[in-house]
């Protein structure tokens, strides 16, 4: 970006994300699980669109929880060649070494490993898709962009409260939530600082949609009409008098 200013060039950006999952009380547990096995564990967790802090009513917690685990519990890492693989290696040892601490730093604080949390092998690039519980706002790993197979699960118990933690990050790029409020729906959908948001459902982005994010996720759109505003220029003319 200041590369660019020098010589006025405009820029569009896709840069970091902290995206929330939010699961109100009222909400289908059984989709809001699907869901978060979608939005957090696709392409092994490392995409910028996966979401990182998993919000969770206190009413609905334990039955997330214990749908989520046995069902995280079950999926096949493997090499993505292998009939059935759901989980493939990270990008790199360096990768993988990033997740084992975060998930140490994370349990030193106080979360609670339900599954997963370590390496398939030694020396390999596979991570075992984790659930962490009884996770706080305050740990190193609500901070951070995960980029790995770990889904961090926080309880709250007031809609604005959740709202307000969800927001507490500087970037913007995606959220999701489940609730079968319709007015809950639209209330949240307006109150989040993002550029995408997903309503019971989280596989949300495709071609036909404008792609980007708010605050320090970046500027601009990718996809649909918005994309191709990246690329023109808005000229005014007037005739008079002709």
């Amino acid at each position: 970006m200041a590369l660019s200013s020098e010589t006025l060039k405009k820029v569009s950006l896709e840069l970091g994300a902290n995206c929330p999952f939010i699961v109100f009380e009222d909400a289908d547990v059984d989709l809001a699980v699907k869901g978060a096995i979608d939005a957090r564990f696709r392409h092994s967790g490392q995409a910028a669109m996966c979401a990182n802090r998993f919000f969770v009513h206190e009413e609905v917690y334990d039955g997330f929880v214990k749908k989520l685990v046995s069902t995280v519990a079950m999926m096949k890492v493997s090499d993505g060649m292998a009939d059935g693989a759901q989980i493939g290696p990270l990008i790199n040892d360096a990768a993988v070494a990033r997740i084992e601490q975060i998930v140490d730093d994370a349990v030193r604080a106080g979360a609670i490993i339900a599954t997963g949390g370590e390496r398939l092998a030694p020396g390999a690039n596979f991570f075992k898709p984790t659930v962490l519980i009884d996770v706080e706002p305050h740990m190193s790993l609500c901070g951070d962009e995960i980029l790995g197979p770990i889904a961090s699960i926080l309880r709250f118990m007031n809609e604005d409260d959740v709202v307000a933690l969800a927001n507490n990050t500087r970037t913007g790029l995606a959220a999701y939530f489940y609730t079968k409020d319709i007015n809950r729906a639209f209330r949240v959908m307006e109150s989040l600082e993002c550029g995408v948001v997903g309503i019971n459902d989280s596989l949300v982005f495709n071609e036909v949609a404008p792609f980007g994010g708010t605050k320090e996720s970046g500027m601009g759109r990718e996809g649909a009409h918005s994309g191709i505003e990246e690329y023109l220029e808005a000229k005014y003319v007037c005739f008079g008098n002709v």
